[in-house]
């Protein structure tokens, strides 16, 4: 099982700060994709991604017992 953390906006989106998923030996667009269709976001490709709190990319595999932070782009002024 991985558990995913979200942020921001995705937060309100996904109704949860976090979920845990039966998910280990695929990559992080797999998760991407999983979740968009899940939850039908669209905006997953912006996010930056943690994994075990370092930045990883889409082809990163993840394992079991991963915890994994989907962080959406910052704005402001």
């Amino acid at each position: 099982m991985i558990k995913v953390l979200f942020f921001a906006h995705l937060k309100d989106v996904i109704g949860s700060e976090s979920v845990t998923l039966e998910m280990g030996g695929e990559n992080i667009i797999s998760l991407k994709k999983r979740i968009s269709d899940q939850y039908r976001i669209d905006s997953l490709h912006t996010v930056m991604v943690a994994v075990n709190e370092e930045f990883a990319d889409d082809s990163t595999i993840l394992s079991d017992g991963d915890i994994v932070a989907f962080i959406p782009p910052v704005s402001g002024g």
